[in-house]
């Protein structure tokens, strides 16, 4: 399908929005589960349970990392869809099994109000052909799919919402880590690929790894299952010790700091560094470290910026409903 977002299907009923204020917002990270709920005027309140959802809701957001062979920004979530979407959770395992189980409880506990899926790798799909390409057989693309999707987006479009600069890198920073290039608001490059497994060490992820040291495991007797378990939940700073061991703390700033000279890059250079995410937001120290190592850049800002992703995915599905 080629509009960004899909339209409301024949016979869903045009809601009277100046009715209906808030739009609950469902986000199910790989290590957390975030309900919010967002009003016209941006502001958001944080709800503790679908329980305490309010009956005039206008409608239930669920951010999505990957919607598999689905090149769209958002769609209402029928069973076309999420068919989809649960091919895509070989892509994204960490996230898509738990956002698709968040979305059918929320929908058995609000089945009354229209719920919507927004896509978290679409802000990507600006990425010129030079960065979402592999190096591999036209085969391999074609047949199987490999590509670099990017992930993070809603958080990293928040940012750049937020920090209207020319060149802009985010650094966001939590359970899962990326930095993304931002030029005039449009993603030009990122950390992650085809997967949420690509780029930086993470709190239980590899980030990039060698593909021959993959193979040899393979060689060696490890399974794809075992293999895929160990480096999306056995690897990252859960291997290295944490950020307070300084093994951990260094191989980490390291890693950002490389990726963020890589961004400027893309750019031409750097207006500002913005972190985002709960290490990037709240860890003083990393910031510290990896600012320290790429100030031979020159000058340029540096900023923490929280990501609202809810209030992205809340206008999105406002969006879709009014078409």
């Amino acid at each position: 399908m080629d509009a960004a977002v899909r339209r409301r299907p024949p016979g869903h009923p045009r809601l009277d929005l100046a009715a209906l204020t808030s739009v609950l917002v469902v986000n199910a990270g790989s290590t957390s589960l975030k309900l919010s709920l967002v009003d016209e005027r941006d502001e958001s309140v944080r709800v503790d349970s679908l329980d305490a959802v309010p009956d005039d809701v206008l409608a239930v957001g669920h951010r999505i990392v990957h919607f598999g062979d689905l090149v769209i920004e958002a769609a209402v979530a029928d069973t076309w869809v999420l068919s989809d979407i649960e091919e895509g959770a070989g892509i994204a395992p960490l996230h898509n099994r738990p956002a698709l189980e968040a979305l059918e409880q929320a929908q058995r506990t609000l089945p009354d109000v229209p719920h919507a899926v927004v896509s978290d790798s679409y802000f990507h799909n600006t990425m010129p052909e030079h960065a979402r390409r592999y190096a591999i057989p036209e085969s391999w693309r074609l047949g199987y799919g490999v590509v670099r999707h990017g992930f993070h987006g809603l958080a990293v479009r928040s940012v750049a919402e937020q920090t209207p600069v020319a060149r802009l890198v985010v650094c966001h920073l939590g359970g899962g880590a990326s930095v993304t290039a931002v030029k005039e608001g449009r993603s030009l490059d990122t950390t992650m690929g085809l997967t949420p497994l690509e780029g930086l060490p993470m709190a239980t992820r590899s980030g990039s790894i060698d593909p021959g040291a993959l193979v040899h495991l393979l060689r060696q007797g490890v399974d794809v299952d075992e293999l895929d378990r160990v480096l999306n939940e056995e690897s990252g700073l859960k291997a290295l010790g944490g950020l307070d061991d300084p093994l951990g703390f260094g191989v980490y700033t390291y890693r950002v700091a490389q990726a963020v000279a890589a961004m400027a890059v893309a750019l031409g250079g750097l207006d500002t560094l913005a972190f985002s995410g709960g290490v990037g937001e709240n860890r003083a120290d990393v910031r510290e470290a990896i600012v320290a190592r790429v100030r031979f850049l020159g000058e340029f800002a540096v900023d923490v910026v929280p990501a609202r992703e809810d209030v992205i995915v809340a206008r999105v599905v406002r969006t879709l409903l009014d078409q």
